[in-house]
């Protein structure tokens, strides 16, 4: 395993000037003028565009569920690395002796010093981008990251992401053997919704349904609309008893609401499908997805307002 030792004596080369503004991201440096902090961008890989700031002295990534930046991702060791503070400008890495190793640019390291816009790459497919932001740096770089994955209406995560972290999430269960579940929602009669009280009335049941749902489940869990009325959640680490009660549970909570609209009150009831994995009964992240589709077409052809376990 080799070291990696960076000199200041070399800085990167200057860049050539230019007089012209071609990207907004030179708007947004023009105009930034507070502190810069350190953050760490995961630019792919399952996580892809989450902004993590080097708040503490010490961050350390990896599976485990204290690590400060959580990566599921195949190779990944449950301490993995660690980032250090040494001043206010100066950031060090440290492989924790990962079972697959740290690299910078492709090179296997032990401990090094972090440079603006090193690429850390860790796992199967994660690369992380270490760069200095301030405020307005990150509240743009944020919002590109929230339109991409966030469904516009009910600000839960979109179908795209829904599919690309189901998949790392699976995988990471078939591998570790950790619990894994699935529970997919559909608005009974959601059409008469809209063909009764009108389309923004469909919105608001929308939205309030979301708010529920993100109430009622953990920060863990992920809560991703996957069709018109149709929602998912992707729920870690719980066993197959929890699970079903989860989804009882919530069943309930929707049947108990009262959605207000122009013409009165609303009530709705949702139908639910789930499929949960504690030993790698599914062979894909698809199959599980197909398992808990046909768990939910049983509870909506047995009456609807119902929960049915694959």
């Amino acid at each position: 395993m080799s070291t990696v030792n960076n000199s200041s004596s070399n800085p990167p080369p200057k860049g050539d000037d230019r007089t012209m503004i071609t990207d907004l991201r030179e708007v947004i440096s023009a105009r930034s003028t507070g502190e810069s902090k350190a953050y760490l961008t995961v630019i792919a890989g399952p996580q892809s565009g989450e902004m993590i700031p080097v708040e503490k002295e010490t961050l350390v990534m990896g599976r485990d569920d204290e690590c400060d930046l959580k990566i599921l991702d195949s190779g990944i060791s449950r301490t993995h690395a660690r980032v250090s503070r040494v001043d206010d400008n100066t950031f060090t890495i440290e492989d924790l002796n990962s079972t697959n190793g740290v690299f910078i640019d492709g090179v296997r390291i032990k401990i090094y010093q972090l440079r603006e816009g090193d690429r850390i790459q860790v796992g199967a497919s994660t690369i992380i981008k270490f760069s200095m932001h301030d405020e307005v740096e990150v509240s743009f770089q944020e919002q590109l990251y929230q339109s991409a994955v966030k469904d516009g209406l009910t600000g839960v995560y979109n179908r795209q992401y829904f599919d690309e972290r189901l998949k790392e999430e699976f995988s990471f269960s078939f591998r570790h053997l950790r619990p894994l579940a699935l529970i997919m929602i559909d608005i009974d009669f959601f059409k008469k919704v809209n063909d009764t009280y009108g389309h923004p009335a469909g919105d608001l049941v929308l939205k309030v349904l979301s708010n529920t749902l993100l109430r009622i489940i953990r920060n863990e869990d992920i809560l991703c609309r996957y069709g018109g009325e149709e929602f998912a959640i992707i729920v870690r680490g719980t066993d197959k008893m929890n699970v079903d009660i989860l989804a009882e549970r919530i069943r309930v909570a929707i049947e108990e609401l009262v959605v207000p609209v122009d013409q009165g009150e609303l009530k709705i009831t949702i139908s639910v499908g789930l499929a949960g994995m504690m030993n790698r009964e599914f062979d894909t992240a698809q199959d599980m997805i197909n398992a808990a589709d046909k768990a939910l077409y049983e509870a909506k052809e047995g009456g609807r307002n119902k929960v049915v376990s694959a």
